[in-house]
């Protein structure tokens, strides 16, 4: 057996391995709920959620339920949100030509 490669909890509840070649520099949130209740009869159809709102403290199984439309938080998507840094981009600047 090969040893289980390092990893580490991140606070959104989600784990990243140690060895991830890129850096996250965002958070992640969890978006519209994209169960389909009515896959067992052939249809589709959703419930209307439209972002994740955890029922617990976090670390509990409870923070992984929706506290809006009590599903996982595995069916709602999971959107990255990159730090960008603020750029200025008004032409107040004077330029000569």
């Amino acid at each position: 057996m090969r040893p289980q490669k390092e990893t580490n909890i991140v606070s959104n509840g989600s784990v990243k391995r140690s060895d991830d070649h890129h850096e996250n520099n965002g958070i992640v949130k969890y978006r519209e709920c994209r169960k389909n209740h009515a896959a067992n009869i052939g249809g589709y159809a959703v419930d209307g959620c439209r972002e994740f709102m955890a029922s617990g403290e976090e670390g509990t199984s409870a923070s992984l339920k929706c506290a809006a439309c009590n599903c996982h938080r595995n069916f709602h998507r999971r959107e990255e949100v990159i730090n960008e840094s603020y750029y200025d981009c008004s032409s107040n600047s004077s330029t000569r030509k």
